[in-house]
C-alpha cells in the first residue's frame, strides 16, 4: 500500500477537528496549529505577472541546484507596515537581508488608498533596495530571483534591466514552489517575531542576522555552512574569470 505524504501530515493535524493539541503548538517553530495543504497550481498571468514571468518559464537549471546564482525572495511582514526583505540562494542556501525603512512621511498624515506607499515596500522602494542588494553580487551568482505574487515586486521589469536578473513568479498560494526562502524565513522569525515592528532593527542589524544565519552548519551541506558553500562559489566564479582572460 502506498500513502502520500500529505495524508501523513493531515492525519497528525485531525485530533481536535484539524488542530493539534494545545501542548504539541507550543512545540512547532511556526506556531500554526493547522494543516495548510497545497492547492492545484495556477500557473496563469495575472496583473504584473505576465506570461513570460510565470514560473514555468523559469530555466530548467534553477530547479536542481546544481548550478549556483538562483534566487528566491519575500517580505517578513511585521506591524505598522514594517518590513525586511529576504533573499535566500538556492545552491548554497546563503541569506541576503534586505533594509526596507520607511520613507519620509510616513505616519504624518492618515492612510490614503491607492496613494504612494510609504511603508518602504511600495514598489519604487523595493526595486532600489532589490537593486542595491542584488548588484553587490557578481552577474553569474545573480542569474534569477523567484518571488511570489505580491505587488511589491510590481516594478520587476526594470528591476531586471537594472540588475540583469530575471524574475519569475510563483503560482498563487504556493509557497512550497519558495521552499528554501520559506523555510528561513520560519528561521528568521526567531530573530524577527510575529507582531513586531520591524522597522526597529538597523541595517546593521540585518547584516549581523544574516551573518548568524550564514554561519550555521547546515545536514543538506553536508554539515558545510552556507557561507562557506557561497564563499567557493564566488572562489569558483574568480577562477572562471581569470582562466577565461588568460
Amino acid at each position: 500500500m502506498r500513502i502520500s505524504h500529505e495524508a501523513i501530515y493531515q492525519s497528525l493535524f485531525i485530533e481536535g477537528r484539524g488542530a493539534l493539541k494545545r501542548e504539541l503548538v507550543t512545540c512547532l517553530r511556526t506556531g500554526r496549529a493547522l494543516r495548510e495543504p497545497r492547492q492545484r497550481s495556477r500557473n496563469k498571468p495575472q496583473g504584473h505577472v505576465t506570461a513570460d514571468v510565470v514560473l514555468s518559464e523559469r530555466p530548467a537549471e534553477a530547479e536542481d541546484r546544481a548550478v549556483p546564482g538562483h534566487w528566491e525572495g519575500d517580505l517578513i511582514i511585521g506591524t505598522g507596515r514594517s518590513a525586511i526583505g529576504t533573499l535566500v540562494e538556492r545552491s548554497s542556501r546563503s541569506t541576503l537581508l534586505v533594509h526596507l525603512p520607511r520613507l519620509e512621511g510616513w505616519g504624518d498624515k492618515p492612510y490614503v488608498k491607492n496613494g504612494p506607499s510609504l511603508g518602504g515596500y511600495g514598489a519604487v522602494a523595493m526595486n532600489a533596495a532589490l537593486t542595491a542588494s542584488m548588484t553587490k553580487l557578481p552577474d553569474q551568482l545573480r542569474k534569477t530571483l523567484t518571488w511570489d505574487r505580491g505587488k511589491e515586486l510590481s516594478g520587476h521589469a526594470q528591476f531586471a534591466l537594472e540588475t540583469g536578473t530575471r524574475v519569475f513568479f510563483a503560482d498563487p498560494h504556493s509557497p512550497w514552489q519558495r521552499p528554501t526562502n520559506e523555510n528561513t524565513n520560519g528561521l528568521l522569525r526567531q530573530y524577527f517575531p510575529k507582531g513586531t515592528d520591524l522597522s526597529r532593527w538597523s541595517a546593521e542589524d540585518l547584516e549581523a542576522v544574516a551573518h548568524a544565519v550564514n554561519n550555521r552548519p547546515r545536514k543538506v551541506l553536508g554539515w558545510k555552512t552556507p557561507a562557506e558553500v557561497f564563499e567557493e562559489q564566488l572562489l569558483s566564479h574568480q577562477q572562471a574569470g581569470v582562466a577565461w582572460t588568460d
